[in-house]
């Protein structure tokens, strides 16, 4: 690896293989052993991220042919743009097949070896890599599997070299790539099932034998079993799609025959070839990314011990180290469920039990079949879901396929033909057919499930599946074995003041704690909102004294994997927890769910109360304090706690509670708490070490918790349930105080009595609880459990080791004794009488800059130093201003680095230009709207005179700043923009890189063709994994004008790019974008984080031009407070990471590197070339140029000099000038410049990627702790690569040949163009032809704007569209397609009339089957679609202005929605509606089940009671029939009068009094007295 030598004593440990020899014998004593060696390693984890292509082509009938392989092949390769190859382009990321054993092709084998010929049924076959190059290490690895076979009772009859075809395979893969045999057993009896069990049983022994014989050195993968089973087998490799044919010979033969096949393309952000790691798998081929899979793994360790079950007497060494976090998150979910169906679990009851479907808020499912959800009930406690976006294609060769995750994030369609044949598919279209051949077709929505039995030859969709499996034990009745104790009282007395202010301080709470998060939750019900991003030192840097939960941060989900929306789709979330043994999975009983259920994690005294006193449970409750006498005494502590907590294991306790509360006169200066966050994870570990973590919970009785980030913390770690009794006691406190009732009276507080007090507390922390694990893309708080998401900054070895174990801390920091000597501190100052602060908290500063508190990077100081050198342009006030910096105390990781280099100064004249080192500046995205117009247009205007580059933020940019200006006057002032000054003509205010976020408000063709960089914003520094919102007050009419919006009403943008579900979805956005602006580069905004560097590979591989790496120091206007705190890291580690990772895989040259955040002068940018960067970001230093003077009430819209505020009277005193910013810039590029000089060196480029140059300081003196260890950032990779300046230079990368281009070569089209005229194109796609449309679309937008060219240009297709099919199409665009389409059908359309309609000869009625994929619509501003057939989830999600009809949808329809019409003829999902702010909607409701899907937060529901509303609905279905044809709009038309009452329309405030909606506004006559009778709103 290339960050190995930054972590030798956690690599050494890894490669020292204590797990190699974990598993020597058979029984429980040594899966213990295991377990303890086995604690999942997040270094490793993430060291492998994908995503991927599959699908599955399957005869009903059983009927083996080579057509099957044939047909997976060809879909295999219409799959390509889907995975993607290492640096060389041509060795895939993997791609593979898995059949039936073609057992003819092996008979003839035998024929020929003379050998007896192996029969299905009797026999098995494995597919085996082994060392290429070393054949007496591949006959030592030969002979440990014949071994094992003959271990397990069979016998071997011989191996069979597979023929392949090396010239195929790349350089890259070539390097790693292995021989491969082919073993043949004779089952010697043993058939069936039994069979397959004794090949697992030979497959685990040989894997046993070769941990134990592994070399010094030696790769662990070098001998791998693909497959060892009678029934199905896998070819894969390190392969592109096209060639897997070519390389496995076998495959091309005639003789080669299977009834199934599963294919898959892998898209690896890891570049480093590993052919084990194609897919499929043994059980399973894997589309999506486990986020939870560091706690699933954890938890699987912590079960072993109990995993048990008659089929496996005399063999338990078979379920010893099931899981491997060396291996993939795929490989591993593939090792479970693969347990699971040898142990007799049917394929389908295996994936139900590990991926289960979102049951909870599903009416259907709970009313119709309630066992299904007992199912799921039972199993929630015993086995955490493994949650993220997947969909999985499976087969035990008895069965074959399909599940989907319980969000629906990736694409699943499937077909039937009437020679049956079923295929699924990521795509459709992978395959050419006869359309009249097509009886049927659909999709998987979340959750659901499709398979086909082979011995049966019957195809069953979901219900069928769930309720079979449902149904197959008495779960109902196992489930009253299941206490649930969430209702107790909660506490009704307030306590002493004088004990809860000693209290507080003792346990380390500030006033800021207690003012700001405790009583504003308690007050709100909410968490408390901030603003400008944190801009303190990192806690391990802090001077001031922090809870150990400050050390570390949120992890969150960006690329390869999605976040979730807690605010709008959290009907898939929970909270809910179960305390108890776990019981053992293998063998399911009433036993396995005998837990304590609490609805939320979070519980008060009285309700911990009742649990303790569970005699089921037999809790024991162990104090966690030490005695504070000297070095060692917290690890003694500790010690005896998890001795006690194991001894109570042992002796039957299920629930271990760890206590810091006492009696008040109990506590004594003597005796310290332990943070309860240490000793929860200390006990968690040594638990799993014992092999007793899955026999009991752990709940924590703490005062030192009181924040989401701390409660994630403890859950994260182990707990099961905190009470956090202080908090509580403050809230009660607060709730009494005679301020807060004066308050409520007055109206300044909201009326709430003692109890709701305290339960919205709990409600703010619930709320705040779901936003964190949405982050990540996790849907329920029992896969968080134990998953340790979390990145330690600021944390030693022997910490780490103890609670904290397989999390990743790259910087080392605080030992234990830091730690208690921090507690201590906190402690001391409750004890201490004589302090001058005995009757108040102390206010460390945190948030707000305060006198003797914490250093603020943005202070009060450094912004006027600044302000005075920009508005004098004072070289020597500048001077001052770095002067400041230069001296401020330690705040930022750069801070402990110095700058050294062995070359002589160099003259200063020598050095390159201010100028070209101002090229390389750009500003952040600060949208339009989170500031004023003023300050954007300024900014923008300074970095195009200067030659950077600004960024417009999310929200559009006014066409008219696209124009130089010409009208300045001598004293600056311009008519087109009179609210400037210091203007000139020259002055472009555009903003040369424009931003795609998630809310893509004002992203329209126009806006995109007018981009020199178009920026995808995955993640915010201030907030990552978070979506952003812009408050209603902010949203002024010329916000609303650009964003497509209402004036008044906010605007949300969601957690996720709903476009964005993977690494290939990311890759398709970069498609579209060079689509539509073949010249603009596409970068792609990351946060830091541990595993950067392996996302930033693949975003290279993805076609991104630009990476950005942003610190978590970054700006924003508004967020959660915790969010602002505690998630993200310091660009520093992000940046090196990002950079050594690139060179490791060899893509650097591909790229630009830029990073920002917090970078306020030259020094920074020296610090940040040093480590790699080419181009540099300033955010908030920017503002502060301007005039900002750090209010901090951004998210108010009060801002007092107009920098932050919609408000024309404060907008009216802003102060900046371009010449300011210019200023700025000036000065930092002079600075630079100087530093390169200082260096030796005469460019940037030569400083670029030199971090040999820095050194740690050797005068650094921290507060805390001497173990911080910097080396991390000072890695040195001297490998050749290309100088920045070409890297900068290079083009954007181009996308070859694309359809659009052959059509606007076409003179007749180029004519139709440039005069407005008319052309019609015909033309036959594929799913090859992606983003189509979009290049056609740029090329008109770029001349006449969005919707301003008055010709035609006519499409006329037929086939399938591939994804994105008419991506940002704009007004004259008229496209026909005749056939169906995926994904992302009209992202971002403008305007065009797109019309999608089945082909006449298919047999299938349209309105039932799919005709389009998930998220279309996306972001539309205009325009029409036309869909004769049913939408996938999440339809028109964004639409601010689009018309469109389809004939039903999936979950989610109209999410966000801001305006624009749609009418579905058809069903929908659930959720329809959430977010929409704007527009209306119609929905055909015949079963009577439609309200129950409406997500009524915003939108009403009411019949259609005005004729401007049916006017409306009528219009469009007549359009919708005269486009497509549809039979169901034309059969609701012909029966008009039947039809319209069964309709709702769908409004939200904004449009209530609008005619369509309100008989009020209407224009015309209302509707007959009896529709309106009947539509009284929902």
């Amino acid at each position: 690896s290339a960050l190995a030598a930054a972590r030798p004593a956690r690599t050494a440990r890894r490669t020292a293989g204590p797990r190699r020899a974990a598993a020597k014998a058979l029984g429980r004593d040594e899966r213990i052993e295991s377990a303890a060696n086995n604690v999942a390693d997040l270094e490793e984890i993430l060291a492998e991220r994908d995503a991927c292509g599959v699908g599955v082509v399957a005869n009903l009938k059983n009927e083996a042919s080579h057509r099957v392989i044939s047909e997976s092949l060809a879909a295999l390769g219409c799959m390509e743009h889907r995975g993607a190859c290492s640096a060389d382009d041509d060795s895939g990321d993997g791609a593979g097949v898995m059949t039936q054993v073609p057992w003819k092709l092996i008979q003839k084998w035998a024929r020929e070896a003379g050998v007896d010929e192996p029969k299905s049924g009797t026999h098995g076959v494995g597919m085996v890599f082994l060392p290429k190059d070393d054949e007496a290490r591949a006959a030592e690895y030969k002979a440990m599997l014949e071994a094992g076979v003959e271990g397990a009772g069979l016998k071997v009859v011989g191996w069979r070299q597979v023929p392949v075809d090396h010239d195929v395979v790349g350089e890259y893969a070539a390097m790693t790539e292995p021989a491969i045999e082919q073993i043949i057993v004779d089952g010697c009896g043993a058939e069936g099932d039994e069979l397959e069990r004794k090949l697992f049983e030979a497959r685990k022994l040989t894997e046993r034998a070769a941990r134990e014989a592994l070399k010094e050195g030696e790769d662990p993968k070098s001998f791998y079993v693909c497959t060892l089973s009678g029934r199905t087998i896998v070819y894969k490799g390190m392969l592109r799609s096209v060639v897997v044919g070519m390389y496995f010979k076998d495959l091309v033969d005639e003789d080669f025959e299977t009834s199934f096949a599963i294919y898959h393309r892998r898209f690896s952000t890891n570049t480093v070839p590993k052919w084990p790691l194609a897919q499929p798998m043994r059980f399973l081929g894997h589309n999506g990314e486990i986020n939870t899979v560091q706690g699933n793994l954890n938890w699987l360790t912590g079960r072993e011990a109990s995993l048990d079950h008659p089929l496996w007497k005399g063999r338990e060494h078979v379920l010893s180290v099931v899981g491997d976090p060396g291996n993939s998150d795929s490989a591993n979910l593939d090792r479970i469920a693969e347990v699971l169906v040898r142990t007799g679990r049917d394929p389908e009851e295996a994936m139900m039990i590990c991926v289960p479907e979102a049951y909870r808020n599903h009416p259907e499912l709970q009313e119709q079949y309630p066992d299904v959800a007992d199912f799921y009930e039972f199993y929630s406690g015993a086995q955490e879901a493994w949650d993220g976006p997947a969909l999985m294609v499976f087969s035990d060769g008895k069965a074959v396929g399909a599940t989907l995750d319980r969000n629906g994030l990736r694409p699943a369609r499937f077909w039937q033909t009437a020679d049956d044949m079923v295929y699924i598919a990521s795509e459709v279209g992978v395959i050419r057919q006869d359309p009249a051949n097509t009886i049927s077709k659909g999709r998987l929505g979340p959750g659901q499930m499709f398979s086909v039995n082979l011995e049966t030859g019957v195809a069953r969709q979901n219900a069928e599946i769930k309720k079979d499996v449902g149904g197959k034990a008495p779960y109902a009745e196992w489930l009253q074995s299941r206490r649930n104790y969430s209702d107790a009282a909660w506490e009704a007395e307030a306590p002493e003041d004088s004990e809860v202010l000693t209290m507080q301080t003792m346990f380390g709470y500030g006033s800021e704690d207690v003012q700001m998060v405790i009583e504003s939750m308690a007050a709100e019900g909410k968490e408390p909102t901030f603003s400008m991003g944190d801009d303190i030192p990192l806690a391990v840097l802090s001077s001031q004294p922090h809870l150990l939960y400050d050390y570390f941060k949120q992890r969150f989900a960006q690329v390869t994997t999605p976040p979730i929306d807690p605010l709008r789709e959290g009907l898939v979330m929970g909270l809910d927890m179960c305390l108890g043994a776990r019981g053992n999975l293998l063998e399911p009983s009433s036993e396995l769910c005998s837990q304590v259920h609490v609805e939320s994690p979070v519980v008060n005294e009285a309700e911990l109360e009742k649990i303790k006193a569970d005699e089921k449970l037999g809790a024991v409750t162990i104090p966690i304090f030490f005695k504070n006498d000297g070095p060692g005494s917290i690890k003694k502590a500790l010690d005896e706690i998890c001795a006690t907590a194991a001894a109570a294991v042992e002796d039957g306790a299920q629930l271990i509670v760890l206590s810091d509360k006492r009696a008040y006169a109990d506590y004594s200066a003597d005796e310290v708490n332990i943070p309860a966050l240490l000793a929860c994870g200390a006990v968690h570990h040594h638990l799993i070490s014992k092999g007793q973590r899955a026999s009991t919970s752990i709940a924590v009785e703490t005062a030192q918790a009181f924040s989401t980030h701390h409660m994630a913390c403890l859950v994260g770690y182990g707990a099961s349930a905190v009470c956090p009794y202080l908090a509580l006691s403050t809230c009660r406190s607060w709730w009494a105080s005679s301020k807060t009732q004066s308050l409520m009276k007055r109206g300044k507080v909201p009326q709430i009595d003692m109890d709701g007090a305290q339960e919205n507390f709990r409600k703010a922390l619930n709320a705040g609880l779901k936003k964190i694990l949405s982050k990540m893309g996790i849907s329920l708080l029992s896969s968080y459990h134990g998953a340790q998401i979390f990145e330690a900054y600021g944390i030693g070895g022997d910490a780490l080791d103890t609670g904290f174990r397989g999390s990743v801390s790259r910087i080392g920091g605080m030992s234990l004794d830091d730690i208690a000597s921090e507690a201590a501190t906190f402690w001391n100052r409750g004890f201490t009488d004589a302090s001058a602060d005995k009757y108040k908290l102390p206010n460390f500063g945190f948030m707000m800059t305060r006198p003797n508190g914490e250093y603020h990077g943005n202070n009060p100081e450094m912004s006027k130093l600044l302000h005075t050198a920009v508005r004098d342009d004072s070289a020597t006030a500048y001077e001052t201003y770095v002067d400041h910096l230069d001296n401020r105390p330690t705040n930022v990781l750069r801070d402990c680095l110095d700058l050294k280099s062995d070359a002589a100064p160099v003259p200063i004249d020598e050095v390159e230009s201010v100028g070209d080192i101002m090229s390389r500046f750009c500003t952040g995205g600060m949208s339009l709207g989170a500031i004023s117009r003023e300050c954007h247009e300024v900014i923008a205007v300074a970095m195009n005179r200067l030659g950077g580059k600004s960024n417009s933020g999310e929200g559009g940019e006014d066409p008219m700043r696209y124009v130089p200006l010409e009208d300045a006057s001598e004293d600056g002032k311009s008519p087109s923009f009179p609210h400037l000054n210091g203007l000139r003509n020259g002055d472009v205010a555009t903003s040369r890189i424009k931003q795609v976020a998630s809310g893509r408000f004002g992203v329209t063709p126009n806006f995109l063709v007018n981009a020199d960089q178009l920026e995808i914003k995955v993640a915010q520094g201030a907030k990552p994994g978070e979506g952003g919102q812009l408050p209603g007050k902010k949203v002024s009419p010329y916000i609303a004008m650009l964003r497509r919006s209402k004036p008044g009403v906010p605007l949300i943008s969601p957690p996720p790019h709903h476009d964005i579900y993977s690494i290939e979805d990311l890759a398709q956005l970069i498609y579209d974008l060079h689509m539509i602006n073949k010249n603009a580069k596409v970068s792609v905004k990351l946060v830091a984080e541990a595993g950067i560097g392996t996302v930033a590979s693949g975003v290279a591989k993805a076609g991104a031009d630009i990476i950005q790496v942003s610190g978590h120091d970054g700006g924003t206007g508004a967020s959660p407070v915790s969010s602002i705190k505690h998630c993200g890291g310091p660009w520093e580690m992000g940046l090196t990471e990002t950079h050594q990772t690139l060179l490791a895989n060899q893509l650097r040259d591909r790229v630009i590197v830029r990073a920002d955040g917090g970078f306020k002068g030259g020094r920074d940018v020296l610090v940040a070339a040093a480590m790699g960067a080419d181009e540099y970001g300033f955010g908030t230093i920017a503002m502060i140029a301007t005039g900002c003077i750090m209010a901090r009430i951004c998210h108010t819209n009060n801002c007092p000099v107009g920098v932050a505020s919609q408000r024309e009277e404060l907008r009216a005193r802003f102060p900046g000038t371009p010449d300011d910013v210019v200023n700025f810039f000036q000065f930092v590029g002079e600075e630079v410049r100087a530093g390169l000089a200082e260096l030796g060196m005469r460019s940037m480029d030569e400083l670029i990627g030199r971090s040999d140059v820095l050194v740690p300081r050797k005068d650094l003196d921290l507060a805390k702790t001497s173990g911080l260890d910097v080396s991390f950032l000072t890695q040195y990779n001297d490998e050749k690569h290309s100088t920045s300046s070409e890297r900068v230079a290079q083009p954007a990368h181009g996308l070859g040949d694309v359809m659009d281009d052959e059509i606007l070569a076409d003179p007749a089209v180029q004519k139709a163009i440039e005069t407005e005229g008319e052309v019609t194109v015909v033309k036959d796609v594929c799913n090859l032809d992606r983003a189509f449309g979009g290049r056609i679309a740029g090329v008109i937008a770029k001349d006449y704007g969005d919707n301003s060219f008055a010709g035609a240009v006519n499409l006329e297709l037929t086939g399938a569209g591939g994804q994105s099919f008419c991506a940002w199409s704009v007004d004259g665009m008229n496209v026909t397609l005749t056939g169906e389409a995926n994904d992302y059908v009209c992202k971002g359309m403008a305007g065009g009339v797109i019309a999608i309609r089945p082909d006449p000869t298919a047999p299938f009625k349209a309105a039932d089957a799919s005709i389009i994929g998930n998220t279309a619509l996306y972001g539309a501003t205009g325009g029409h679609l036309f869909a004769a057939g049913r939408a996938g989830e999440r339809f028109a999600v964004r639409n601010s202005l689009a018309t469109a009809v389809v004939e039903g949808t999936g979950d989610h329809c109209l999410e966000y929605m801001t305006g624009g019409c749609v009418a579905v003829i058809g069903s929908v999902g659930r959720n329809v509606g959430a977010g929409m702010t704007g527009g209306i909607g119609y929905f055909l409701d015949e079963d009577g089940t439609f309200l129950d899907r409406v997500n009524g937060e915003i939108v009403e529901a009411q019949r259609v009671v005005t004729a401007d509303g049916e006017a409306q609905l009528k219009g469009m279905l007549e359009q919708h029939v005269a486009k497509t044809g549809s039979v169901r709009a034309q059969e609701l038309l012909d029966n008009w009068a039947d039809a319209l009452p069964k309709f709702w329309q769908l409004v939200p405030p904004s449009e209530a009094q609008t005619p369509e909606a309100s008989l009020e506004s209407s224009s015309a006559s209302s509707l007959a007295p009896e529709l309106i009778g009947a539509g009284a709103s929902a």
